[in-house]
């Protein structure tokens, strides 16, 4: 990089806040639930945050706790957030509003194959994790093309859709970073930084930080 360039583009993949089925352990899916209590105030202390790294475009999932986590985010900088369907979380079909203890009394021989890192559809009739990193991945690339060098874009999704995201845009395949990264917390995002090597003007997405919040930056 030259002395006085604009400095390279950046892709900031936030989770949601917490919300009340997350707090009561129940698959949300595409069901569309409100933040909790606490959920809104780990919107207050993260929006900050992620309003200093002066997004000149914020898009999010149109579920309305990524959403509301985008809007406070919004609030500080002026951008206004464009809602994006393809960034919402896996569609996890049958035990979308169920237990989590309930899923895996029901659904023995489906949890066990996903924890063998196996891909079936969530809750039978749902999504893979492939089907959503085609979707939410080709967000990502389409907000990569309107960065323009030195800018950033805050992105709020979800925390499967934000992973497989991310390691669709970086070229990471989905079992490795299964089987590698921890899930994102809430209110806690992945940064996504376009750079080169040294000795190369070549340049390619790559990730600078994962599970990142207010409580660790």
């Amino acid at each position: 990089m030259t002395s006085g360039s604009p400095g390279p583009r950046r892709i900031v993949l936030v989770r949601h806040a917490e919300t009340v089925d997350n707090a009561a352990r129940i698959w949300q899916g595409h069901k569309d639930t409100a933040l909790s209590e606490l959920g809104r105030e780990q919107v207050a202390a993260a929006a900050p945050h992620l309003a200093a790294y002066d997004p000149a475009l914020i898009v999010s999932s149109d579920l309305q706790r990524a959403a509301s986590t985008a809007d406070a985010i919004a609030g500080l900088t002026g951008v206004e957030v464009r809602l994006d369907a393809r960034l919402r979380e896996v569609h996890v079909g049958e035990w979308q509003g169920m237990h989590a203890d309930d899923v895996r009394e029901q659904y023995p021989d489906l949890v066990a194959a996903l924890d063998r890192g196996e891909d079936p559809p969530r809750g039978v009739t749902g999504e893979t994790r492939a089907e959503v990193a085609v979707r939410a991945g080709a967000v990502l690339r389409e907000v990569a093309r309107e960065l323009l060098p030195g800018e950033t874009a805050v992105v709020v999704a979800h925390g499967v859709s934000a992973r497989v995201a991310a390691s669709d845009l970086v070229g990471l395949d989905q079992d490795v970073s299964d089987a590698v990264f921890r899930g994102l917390d809430n209110c806690h995002w992945i940064e996504l930084v376009e750079v080169g090597k040294s000795f190369s003007a070549l340049t390619r997405w790559r990730i600078s930080g994962w599970n990142l919040g207010p409580w660790n930056v």
